[in-house]
């Protein structure tokens, strides 16, 4: 166990804003990988690669200078969720590369739905009508962004639903270390072992990078570093049924990075899919936000 920080629903709410605008950042940047911009096109792969390997040695530096108490680590539990994180968060890279940045993100916002429905058969957990109806509703936001017609749908839309698949078993691994360890050692674990599991994975797939392409290289990583710290401070200061509503400000985010930098507008397929997404999984953080409520007061009458 560790010690908790102080509570702020205001530090919390700013903790994460922050945070959406470099997870949009990371986004953006590997789009810029994977199209020709900056030098021939790199492998999905290779760019999630980039980003485990500058985020970890960012956060090594970080660690030496803070020097953070480290506990004994449940292994099993870090490498099955790194594996997911890993995993997806290259088929989101994968996806961006084809698709608008505002659609890939809203549909990987499909992963606490995807976490809801692993939770049965993994965790033991009963979902009742109203969670089930999110999960409906949500499911119809990703179908109608699928765009499942002979002229407009985008395979690589595919990517972002399994991107969102696998970040919601990711969600389950999370969940099991809550508690358990200190935040920074937590993140520290998973871009270590997330380096190992994706120096592997782009043996055969690596190219040498352009100059440009390694300082987007490490930008991404670095990012990403500073995403996920701002993150789990933002989970240590509040409930996180306070703080994950914010988490959609990923979504501005990406469709203003979008207009900025590719001149593409969100259409009202985006903005339809994408609302009904949000309110989905709204709806389903409400509710459990309700059910931990009630758990919590029937444990304290006992």
């Amino acid at each position: 166990m560790y010690s908790t920080k102080p509570q702020s629903n205001a530090t919390a709410a700013a903790l994460i804003a922050t945070a959406t605008a470099f997870i949009a950042a990371t986004m953006l940047i590997a789009k810029a990988l994977g199209s020709d911009a900056f030098g021939p096109p790199l492998h999905a792969l290779q760019i999630s690669h980039g980003r485990f390997l500058f985020a970890f040695m960012g956060l090594g530096i970080a660690a030496s200078v803070v020097r953070p108490r480290l506990a004994r680590p449940h292994w099993g539990l870090h490498l099955a969720r790194t594996s997911c994180g890993w995993a997806g968060v290259t088929l989101m890279f994968g996806s961006v590369a084809y698709i608008p940045l505002a659609d890939a993100t809203a549909i990987t916002f499909l992963n606490p739905v995807f976490g809801m429905i692993l939770a049965i058969p993994l965790l033991g957990e009963t979902v009742g009508r109203i969670r089930w109806s999110a999960a409906a509703l949500a499911f119809i936001g990703a179908l109608i962004l699928l765009r499942p017609t002979p002229a407009s749908f985008d395979p690589a839309a595919l990517l972002a639903l399994g991107a969102a698949a696998i970040m919601g078993l990711e969600l389950i691994f999370i969940k099991k270390l809550a508690g358990r360890e200190n935040p920074f050692q937590i993140l520290l674990f998973n871009n270590g072992l997330g380096l190992c599991i994706a120096s592997v994975a782009v043996i055969t797939f690596w190219q040498p990078p352009t100059g440009a392409q390694w300082g987007l290289l490490v930008a991404i990583g670095l990012c990403m570093a500073i995403a996920q710290s701002f993150f789990v401070n933002a989970m240590a200061r509040a409930d996180a049924s306070f703080v994950a509503p914010f988490s959609y400000g990923t979504l501005i985010f990406a469709a203003l990075y979008d207009v900025l930098f590719y001149n593409v507008i969100p259409d009202s397929i985006t903005y339809l899919g994408a609302g009904i997404i949000i309110a989905g999984a709204v709806i389903l953080l409400l509710r459990e936000a309700q059910l931990k409520q009630a758990a919590n007061e029937g444990a304290a009458q006992q």
